[in-house]
């Protein structure tokens, strides 16, 4: 296999990559290190409704329990969006569905700042349930279609782990910069620019992938 990798038409018309020595065109280091700060930018991000709603709802005095039952919509939607997720993966590829992934929780993020009434919150909390629960998950999907397969052990767990060091640092976050503050609008703005530093990333790791599909199919 050359350094520009092999590719092939899936089913329903995605390209798709075959695991190479240089994902995406690059070192496996400099590609993994990009899939692990793109999941610690998206868990940044994920973190700060699924952390602060329940104190976000006792700020606008609706009270803890309404911010419990936000969460737990919240993560109720999560298990369908995983779910769904997976499907759209197949026929998608996990690069392209991360994409949308991102793009989808950042507008659910967005939505959070114009709409602050009950109503809205618990929809807004559904939706963002649904476009989040599919993101970290595909992830290793993406490690799997581009990378080697004896690598994938470590790679996968260190793309986890960053993801998870993404949602620790995001809790606190959130709550330093509404400390700092005492605004959860500037903590949810905070939040909207880890999104598109992760939406950045994999936006050019999919540039990367078609510009080799383009120089393989010239070649």
């Amino acid at each position: 296999m050359d350094h520009c990798g092999a590719y092939r038409r899936s089913a329903a018309g995605s390209v798709q990559s075959l695991a190479s020595e240089k994902p995406f065109g690059m070192t496996i280091f400099a590609s993994h290190g990009l899939l692990c700060v793109a999941g610690l930018a998206c868990c940044v991000a994920m973190a700060m409704p699924q952390v602060h709603i329940v104190a976000y709802c006792s700020d606008l005095g609706f009270g803890a329990a309404r911010g419990a039952e936000m969460l737990s919509l919240m993560l109720a939607c999560g298990i369908v969006s995983r779910l769904i997720s997976g499907a759209i993966c197949d026929r998608i590829g996990g690069l392209r569905t991360l994409v949308l992934g991102s793009v989808l929780q950042g507008l659910a993020l967005l939505m959070f700042l114009p709409f602050d009434g009950m109503v809205s919150l618990y929809v807004i909390s559904a939706m963002f349930g649904l476009f989040q629960g599919g993101i970290v998950p595909s992830y290793a999907i993406i490690v799997r279609e581009y990378f080697p397969a004896q690598r994938a052990g470590v790679l996968v767990g260190a793309v986890i782990m960053a993801t998870m060091i993404g949602m620790a640092l995001g809790g606190w976050m959130s709550g330093k910069v509404f400390d700092l503050t005492e605004s959860y609008h500037a903590a949810f703005v905070n939040g909207v620019l880890w999104n598109a530093l992760n939406l950045s990333i994999v936006l050019f790791l999919l540039w990367r992938v078609k510009k080799l599909a383009r120089t393989e199919a010239a070649n």
